[in-house]
């Protein structure tokens, strides 16, 4: 499949996973290509289960999964290539909280090596990977109402327990993002919790991959100034670059002509 043809798909799927709805006319738009080459993207994804068609465009599954294994189906590499990037940043005795969605994810695997970390999450999936360096580590799981869709908590409970801590670095997600509206989440629970993390931590590193700076979703976490950092899969746009780099916040992605990341800003 051309990167063209790759790219034109993983926004569609992003629009309709956030909206529910897309639309043909809208999405030529919004991409600068004929409604016949969106037909023929939305046949195509419609053939593969991703959403189905309907007069005018196309909506999500009648029987969508949301749940943390499907979301970890999606963009896949760009979450790996992000874990390994945002796992460098991380050393050795500091205190870490990581949020549970599934690019955070992707930085657990390669934290093993690290000795004498706290690790904060909300995730028993988290706490279950995390196990085999736990002797090495203290690993804080917050309590609170459980979500059995994607192992994690959230509510009054553990936003309490979480409000008592301080000191940590904040590795956090996001289903979207916008230069006006900042940094979103699709659930209201967890853009709360991510929040409070943000606004307690000592900084705060977002990691996303490239699509989601094509959209916000529809609740806020908190303002882009917020965050110190940024760890994605490829480079955004110029737009994205200025605004970023104008805001003083650094910008990290793999750049295979000069190594493996590159990191722009301050």
């Amino acid at each position: 499949m051309a990167p063209a043809t790759l790219h034109r798909r993983e926004l569609i799927v992003g629009r309709i996973l956030q909206d529910g709805h897309v639309s043909v006319r809208g999405l030529a738009q919004e991409m600068d290509v004929s409604e016949a080459t969106v037909r023929r993207d939305l046949r195509s994804l419609a053939d593969a289960g991703k959403l189905e068609l309907v007069y005018g465009g196309a909506t999500l599954p009648q029987h969508s999964d949301f749940s943390f294994r499907s979301k970890a189906q999606r963009n896949v590499d760009a979450k790996r290539i992000i874990g390994r990037l945002a796992a460098d940043l991380v050393h050795d005795h500091e205190s870490i909280f990581l949020d549970s969605g599934t690019t955070i994810y992707e930085i657990v695997p390669n934290l093993r090596a690290r000795r004498g970390m706290t690790v904060i999450v909300n995730s028993m999936r988290f706490a279950v990977e995390l196990g085999p360096c736990a002797s090495e580590n203290s690993i804080v799981v917050l309590g609170g109402q459980y979500r059995p869709e994607r192992m994690d908590t959230v509510g009054a409970i553990t936003s309490t327990s979480l409000e008592q801590l301080r000191g940590f670095r904040a590795f956090v997600g996001a289903d979207g993002l916008s230069p006006e509206f900042g940094v979103t989440a699709c659930d209201i629970e967890s853009a709360h919790l991510y929040k409070l993390a943000i606004r307690n931590a000592r900084e705060a590193i977002l990691m996303v991959d490239h699509t989601k700076f094509l959209a916000p979703s529809l609740f806020k976490i908190c303002e882009l100034d917020d965050i110190s950092r940024i760890v994605t899969d490829r480079r955004p746009s110029n737009e994205w670059v200025s605004h970023l780099n104008d805001r003083g916040i650094d910008l990290i992605y793999p750049k295979e002509e000069e190594g493996p990341a590159k990191v722009a800003g301050k």
